[in-house]
């Protein structure tokens, strides 16, 4: 049987070679969707390193934020942007678990966030994940959390409003499309609790806000934001 299952994988990788999506040179069995020669050059921030960083400016005099960080850069024409085009577009769900494992592994060995409670991906309204078919937010999250060793809350915040895509909106477009359209349904699930905000791009971090904004008009409770990028 093994001997059978073998012999159907390397058939299937010579029909449908696996590639990196970076830079599409065939991977090898112990890579998974990059290369290790793009996956070194990832654009990497360390954000997480610096107290005050860019990402946690974005929130000043807007919202709490407790600690703030993105794995990468995402520059629009890079070809790291093909992680992200992979992850919200083409179905490969996988990327963000993968990415969220690395980014938590990265933030293990810091102690950072050691002291959060929960951890919370930004969600799509039903309609929207149903279109997609998976929400992209909760795959990273899931591989931050086995990372982190905290829980994953999914259920708790809500996104009550049907929006169109943020992309291509302005800053002050951002916002009026996401202004009060989160809510949380048990105010005692997150009371008293820091909770890490999970996002796939933070661009003006209009969501983040509004999620935030959220919360904490029903509890009392910390907020951190993690993202796999920040363009």
């Amino acid at each position: 049987m093994n001997i059978l299952k073998y012999t159907s994988t390397c058939f299937l990788e010579l029909l449908f070679p696996r590639t990196c999506i970076v830079c599409n040179k065939k991977l090898f069995d112990s890579e998974n969707y990059l290369c290790l020669k793009c996956l070194l050059q990832l654009p990497r921030l360390n954000l997480h390193g610096q107290e005050g960083n860019r990402m946690e400016q974005l929130f000043y005099g807007r919202v709490p934020i407790e600690k703030a960080a993105a794995y990468f850069e995402f520059r629009k024409g890079s070809n790291y942007q093909k992680v992200i085009h992979h992850l919200k577009y083409k179905g490969q769900k996988g990327i963000g678990e993968f990415m969220g494992e690395r980014f938590g592994a990265e933030l293990k060995t810091s102690d950072y966030l050691s002291n959060a409670d929960i951890v919370c991906p930004v969600p799509l309204h039903p309609k929207r994940e149903k279109q997609r078919g998976y929400n992209q937010s909760y795959h990273i999250a899931v591989g931050l959390a086995r990372q982190l060793e905290k829980p994953l809350n999914t259920s708790n915040l809500k996104r009550k409003i049907f929006t169109n895509t943020q992309t291509r909106k302005s800053r002050i477009e951002r916002w009026q499309n996401v202004d009060g359209i989160f809510d949380i349904s048990s105010s005692s699930e997150f009371e008293g609790k820091h909770i890490i905000l999970v996002d796939d791009v933070v661009t003006t971090g209009a969501t983040i806000e509004a999620c935030s904004q959220a919360i904490l008009k029903k509890c009392n409770a910390k907020i951190s934001v993690l993202s796999l990028a920040i363009a």
